[in-house]
């Protein structure tokens, strides 16, 4: 469809935090940097892993917490270096599809809500069974990048 796209993500590790009882904004921006000083080598091998993109983050319904994660790169995913920061975890998420609504621009919490809503109405319109409750935001640009920027918002298939 040309309003979004379903993909079939395999079963990868992400390396994770949890923010609790901040606004979305002040949660990435906390998030990031402790996901970032891990990649720096803020872990049990002191090595510095490549920056991946995207950088999630879980919004649940009426929930306060906010999951930031990065994708562990490719070489890292066998053996990923455990995290120091008792605040930071590594994840496995299982294979999973995913419906996938992509979008320009500087993303604000209220423009990925926005862009969220806006899919779940076009999968509801269409019949389309999702996970409600929750969707992913998802960034794959450096604050610095000025143009053509690429965000996208993700609601799981059911």
């Amino acid at each position: 469809a040309k309003d979004y796209e379903l993909r079939q993500y395999e079963t990868a590790k992400w390396v994770s935090t949890v923010i609790r009882g901040e606004t979305q904004k002040e949660a990435m921006r906390q998030g990031f940097w402790k996901l970032f000083r891990y990649i720096q080598g803020k872990n049990d091998k002191e090595i510095k892993i490549d920056m991946t993109v995207p950088v999630t983050c879980l919004i649940k319904s009426g929930c306060a917490d906010f999951k930031i994660s990065f994708f562990v790169p490719f070489e890292h995913q066998d053996s990923p270096p455990q995290p120091t920061d008792p605040d930071v975890f590594l994840e496995e998420r299982k294979a999973v599809a995913i419906f996938v609504r992509s979008f320009g621009g500087f993303a604000s919490p209220e423009k990925y809500a926005e862009e969220a809503e806006v899919l779940a109405r076009i999968l509801r319109n269409r019949g389309q069974p999702f996970h409600e409750d929750f969707f992913y935001t998802a960034g794959y640009d450096s604050p610095f990048k000025l143009f053509n920027r690429h965000n996208e918002v993700w609601y799981f298939k059911k």
